[in-house]
């Protein structure tokens, strides 16, 4: 019964939520239908301008350095609880570097361009940066301003951040899934499924705009933007209505509380630790939204596995045997059947015992008459291949004779010469 009110919960969840086409691209076959712009977006950079291909817009090339390159929505987000999905992927040599923002500030495009978060002046929003800080093997952090922190002349930016988690993003060969989840219960960030940080101490207005900016050093990183998909979320338990009345007043203004929005999902603890009815409830919710995501993600899950079972469903009907076909196929095995048992019986009812001593006979005298037939050839083949001896005795003779009618000649001829006296 609780698995099955869970899965009432995630269903509706999933219904609530609207996607937002004007916000998104990469969701069809080809991001843009020109390689010139995007629908929806301004393109933009320092010594470069983004790549636009059929899947995926190169923001700052592998070569050469010292580039950025920035991507700003055109339209602001109108609904102030929202999910947007960041797909990305970053290739580089081995000291390769730069980093990567997601902005969701007012007035991005005109007060922050193509700067980072290093070289950014006052900014109303959140930004959250993707890149190799203090020589880790990579990190998401937050960022949130209200438009008075300079983050350009600041000493340290990087202890402004809020939350944060390792993420080795570089040369993975693969696309990034950066998701933030802004409800009125707080922000939450995931890569790749998995959490990042989250918080309940912050609260953002409608009206942002989303943007996108990358920079790179003199050994720079090929920063690839994939997709970025947008979802507004309509649910009526989540709705602005129910929101504080701090922020009903200041519904145009951002509320920024740090103190303790750093913090990511802490490890169990004791009953014991909880002393106070306020962490009791902070505990609750958080758990309650881990249970809330995971059951959307068992959903998401359950939903392709369903679509792919149905996909073997209909190939198997497609391939499936014809009934007409099935009963010829058993009426030939039903024939085959009869025909063996038919052998069957007539092998154990008869008694091939005097055949078998027939058989036995003819392959002896076979055996017999071949071996007397091949003793006669050999025979006959040594006898025609061997010498004849009276034509070896004459040609002998035949030698012996010449030889002595050559010495007769040799001495008459002798004999007559003329002799020579001196």
């Amino acid at each position: 019964m609780k698995l099955f009110i869970s899965a009432a919960f995630c269903i509706a969840a999933v219904q609530a939520q609207s996607f937002v086409d004007s916000l998104s691209f990469g969701h069809q076959s080809r991001i843009s239908p020109n390689n010139d712009a995007i629908p929806g977006w301004d393109l933009g950079g320092d010594q470069y301008r983004p790549q636009i291909l059929s899947d995926k817009i190169i923001l700052t090339p592998p070569y050469p350095g010292h580039t950025r390159g920035s991507l700003w929505a055109q339209r602001p987000v109108s609904d102030p609880e929202w999910i947007a999905e960041f797909q990305f992927r970053a290739n580089g040599p081995e000291r390769g570097g730069g980093n990567l923002q997601l902005w969701y500030t007012r007035d991005g495009q005109a007060k922050i361009g193509t700067s980072s978060i290093y070289t950014v002046g006052p900014f109303d929003g959140l930004a959250l940066t993707i890149d190799t800080h203090s020589g880790k093997g990579g990190s998401v952090r937050g960022f949130l301003n209200d438009g008075t922190t300079d983050y350009k002349s600041h000493t340290n930016v990087d202890s402004l951040a809020f939350g944060h988690c390792d993420y080795p993003y570089r040369n993975l060969g693969r696309p990034s899934v950066l998701r933030v989840r802004h409800t009125n219960a707080g922000l939450e960030v995931t890569v790749d499924d998995k959490l990042c940080f989250m918080t309940n101490k912050v609260a953002l207005p409608a009206g942002n705009t989303f943007g996108v900016t990358a920079a790179t050093p003199d050994t720079p990183d090929s920063f690839e933007v994939f997709k970025f998909l947008v979802w507004s979320l309509q649910s009526g338990s989540t709705s602005q209505a129910q929101a504080p009345p701090s922020q009903q007043q200041g519904n145009q203004q951002p509320i920024y509380n740090q103190q303790n929005s750093g913090s990511q999902y802490s490890e169990d603890k004791p009953a014991s630790f909880y002393t106070t009815s306020a962490q009791q409830f902070e505990d609750l919710h958080v758990r309650l939204q881990l249970i809330n995501k995971a059951s959307n993600t068992m959903l998401r899950e359950l939903t392709g596995l369903r679509s792919k079972q149905e996909e073997r469903h209909q190939e198997l009907l497609r391939s499936f045997i014809s009934k007409d076909h099935y009963a010829n196929l058993d009426a030939r095995l039903q024939r085959i059947e009869a025909i063996l048992q038919g052998i069957q019986r007539d092998v154990q009812g008869k008694d091939y015992q005097d055949r078998f001593a027939q058989l036995q006979e003819a392959l002896k005298s076979s055996h017999l008459s071949l071996t007397e037939s091949l003793q006669t050839s050999i025979y006959s083949m040594i006898a025609a291949s061997t010498p004849r001896m009276g034509l070896f005795v004459f040609v002998l003779i035949a030698f012996q004779v010449m030889l002595a009618g050559s010495y007769i000649i040799y001495k008459k001829r002798r004999a007559n010469m003329p002799k020579k006296f001196l």
